[in-house]
């Protein structure tokens, strides 16, 4: 019986570590202090665990309620200190999962920006991924603010902020 209740014991505490370490790289959760309000972070998923000077994947998301417009452009913005790199053959746009084809990704290293250009633009009202692999994480960890910006079509050239996304490298 004694034997019974250790195995049970140690079962039930790694059975419960699962899920702190499957979430570790997602949505941010409660993060304090950040400067972003709560409303305008937005979640997303490091694939890999966003580990310093390793390869991983991230998929950014766009919750529905924020896609009020449709979309003719994305434009990823991050800091002057993120020292990572990204593939722009290997971006992705997925609505309902389903994958956007794209007529071009630009990556201005100078002004730190990755521009997406779906082939149609992406309607309003549904939920969104961007899908960046083989990105190559920094060599120091930290923390980086992605910030999202759309162009809609027919709209005068101005992007729009729809929200940050709050990555931590470690």
């Amino acid at each position: 019986m004694r034997r019974l209740l250790s195995a049970l014991a140690v079962t039930s505490c790694l059975l419960a570590g699962f899920p702190a370490m499957t979430w570790g790289q997602t949505l941010p959760g409660l993060t304090l202090f950040s400067g972003v309000k709560n409303e305008n972070q937005l979640p997303f998923r490091l694939d890999f665990g966003g580990q310093t000077n390793s390869w991983d994947r991230y998929i950014l998301r766009i919750p529905e309620k924020k896609m009020k417009l449709a979309v003719a452009q994305f434009a990823i913005t991050y800091p002057n200190y993120y020292k990572g790199t990204f593939d722009p053959k290997k971006v992705e746009v997925r609505v309902k999962g389903k994958k956007v084809p794209l007529s071009e990704v630009k990556w201005n290293k100078e002004s730190r920006v990755l521009e997406i250009f779906p082939q149609e633009p992406v309607p309003a009202g549904n939920k969104v991924e961007v899908v960046l692999s083989n990105v190559k994480n920094p060599a120091f960890g930290g923390t980086y603010y992605f910030n999202c910006q759309i162009l809609s079509p027919g709209d005068v050239p101005l992007l729009r902020y729809l929200g940050t996304w709050i990555i931590s490298v470690s």
